[in-house]
C-alpha cells in the first residue's frame, strides 16, 4: 500500500479512529475514567446519604489505622467522636473520582473535634497513595491499614462508612459518592 491509499483510509475513517482512540484513552488511563466519573458524580446522582431506616445500633468490629507518622489509631479512642472511614486506592479510577469531594468535606469539618477522618490507602506500594496526596493536593490525612474486619471492609474500592458517637455504623457505602454537599454535611452533624 502506498502513502496516498493509507492517507485516504484515514480520511475516510477518521472519526472511527477517533472514537477508539477515546475508548483506548479511556480504558487504559486511571486519570481519564477518573474525570470522566468526576462529571457523573457531579450531576447528583451518586448523593453519599445517611438513611434514616438504617439501624444505627450495628456496633462497628474494633479496627486499627497507623497514619503517616507511624502512629497507631484505635476504635476505642474514637469513641464520642463521628468517624469517616474512607478505604481508597490511588490506582482506582472511582476512588480517584470521589477523592476532591471528600477532600472539600474533610476541609470544612476539619477543626471540629467532634470529627474524626480516617483515610485509608490501600495500595501495595504506600508511596505512590502518598505522592498522590501531593500531586493532587489533597489536606487528607493519610492512613494505613491495620486489623481490619471484613464486616468493616470486604475489598471493595472505594468504600467509605461513617461511625456515630457510639461506635456504630451508620452508613457503610461501597462505590463513589459525591460527599461535599449539604444535604450529607448536614447528616454528619446531626450525628455530633
Amino acid at each position: 500500500m502506498d502513502l496516498k491509499k493509507i492517507s485516504n483510509k484515514i480520511k475516510k475513517n477518521w472519526g472511527n479512529i477517533l472514537f477508539y482512540t477515546v475508548i483506548l484513552i479511556f480504558i487504559f488511563s486511571p486519570g481519564a475514567k477518573a474525570w470522566l466519573l468526576q462529571r457523573i458524580i457531579s450531576t447528583g446522582f451518586f448523593k453519599a446519604e445517611i438513611k434514616k431506616e438504617q439501624p444505627a445500633n450495628i456496633a462497628a468490629p474494633a479496627f486499627s489505622f497507623t497514619d503517616s507518622n507511624g502512629t497507631l489509631v484505635t476504635s476505642a479512642e474514637l469513641k464520642g467522636k463521628v468517624v469517616l472511614i474512607n478505604f481508597w486506592a490511588s490506582w482506582c479510577p472511582p476512588c480517584r473520582a470521589e477523592m476532591p469531594s471528600l477532600n472539600k468535606l474533610y476541609l470544612s469539618l476539619r477543626n471540629d473535634s467532634h470529627f474524626v477522618f480516617l483515610f485509608v490507602n490501600e495500595d501495595e506500594d504506600i508511596n505512590k497513595g502518598i505522592n498522590f496526596i501531593k500531586e493532587n493536593n489533597l489536606a487528607i490525612p493519610f492512613y494505613q491499614p491495620g486489623a481490619v474486619s471484613p464486616e468493616l471492609f470486604g475489598g471493595t474500592l472505594p468504600t467509605t462508612i461513617v461511625l456515630n458517637k457510639e461506635g456504630n455504623i451508620v452508613l457503610k457505602h461501597e462505590g463513589m459518592a459525591d460527599y461535599d454537599n449539604e444535604q450529607f454535611i448536614n447528616q454528619l452533624k446531626q450525628l455530633k
